[in-house]
């Protein structure tokens, strides 16, 4: 897909359909701006017909707008699959949350994403294409970008699909294209430890978060089988790792699950396991999925956990709940909309 290949490669490409160079740089263009290949006025029908069966699709099956603004979008790619992304607006700017893969094969408990299984791993040209579609959705442009903050925590486990993930993240913050400072984008892994590392090595300075959901090993095993590969120990050394690489703090996401792991008792031992880490806990209110059989916490248990955390030292937050109204955990839309299609 075109969307695969740098500013230089289009240029490239053209010169070897027969084109000039400077056609690669106004495809390259279009392309940034998300337009339609019927859109690209300065190509004729011929050097149409040519780029045709490698243009993107660009196209937004489904969105649906929550009552506090949040969207939620579904992206269908040239091949008909589907993916699920989220816009949240915040004071500071528009955060989208993207998928890296069609499906999730890590199999956690409480997640939507994974009911049907891994499909295929998206391209770093398919990721970047979510991100110029909300772009151009907001109004945005290549001078006032319209999102302005990236979250790899939709569906899919990014650390699964390394290759693809980390050249998205150098295109993205290319000063070619979007620019976007990797400072603001955030990667959402559930521990796959020898890819942490490889992240810090090949000098990426993202923020990496985690998600833990339990404090001890056992108790991970069952919301998350990847835990029965990596060991929290082995986590918490690979985040220590990267912290002495990028000088990147990094995060927790902690789900509440009522009755699982949302006791004073686990505030305690989570507190006592990350202690003097440089690191945040983001709390966060269980999605209801209903195709799982797992609860949110209660307002109060939520409260109680984040008091406990912060009185014991702990740099922890809420996540505001956001999009309830329109599914707003990654995967339920598109989980309809398959059944739908039954």
């Amino acid at each position: 897909m075109l969307l695969d290949l740098t500013k230089e490669q289009l240029r490239d490409w053209m010169k070897k359909e027969g084109e000039s160079a400077f056609r690669g740089d106004q495809l390259f263009d279009a392309l940034l701006r998300a337009k339609k290949l019927e859109e690209i006025s300065t190509f004729s029908k011929e050097l149409k017909t040519k780029i045709k069966p490698f243009y993107p699709n660009f196209c937004v099956r489904k969105k649906l707008t929550a009552k506090d603004g949040t969207i939620k979008y579904v992206f269908e790619f040239s091949d008909g699959e589907i993916v699920e992304g989220v816009l949240m607006k915040y004071k500071y700017g528009n955060t989208l949350c993207i998928s890296t893969q069609v499906g999730c094969r890590m199999g956690c408990k409480f997640c939507a994403s994974t009911l049907q299984g891994l499909k295929r791993n998206l391209t770093a040209g398919e990721m970047l294409e979510q991100v110029l579609l909300v772009n151009r959705d907001l109004g945005g442009d290549l001078k006032k970008r319209a999102v302005t903050n990236i979250v790899l925590m939709g569906m899919g486990e990014p650390l699964d699909n390394y290759e693809n993930v980390s050249k998205f993240l150098k295109f993205v913050s290319s000063q070619d294209g979007l620019n976007i400072s990797q400072r603001n984008i955030t990667l959402s892994t559930c521990g796959i430890v020898p890819k942490i590392y490889q992240l810090a090595d090949d000098g990426f300075s993202v923020t990496l978060t985690i998600s833990l959901h339990a404090t001890d090993d056992k108790s991970r095993q069952k919301l998350m089988p990847v835990a029965k590969a990596y060991s929290i120990k082995e986590i918490l050394d690979a985040c220590k790792y990267y912290f002495e690489k990028t000088g990147r703090r990094f995060a927790f996401e902690y789900a509440l699950v009522n009755g699982e792991n949302d006791s004073l008792k686990q505030a305690e031992k989570l507190a006592l396991l990350l202690k003097g880490l440089p690191c945040l806990v983001n709390l966060i209110p269980l999605n209801y999925v209903k195709e799982r059989n797992l609860k949110g916490s209660s307002i109060s248990a939520v409260q109680g956990f984040l008091d406990y955390l912060k009185n014991h030292g702990i740099n922890a937050t809420k996540r505001r709940t956001m999009g309830e109204d329109i599914g707003g955990a990654c995967g339920q839309l598109r989980a309809q909309i398959l059944e739908d299609k039954k």
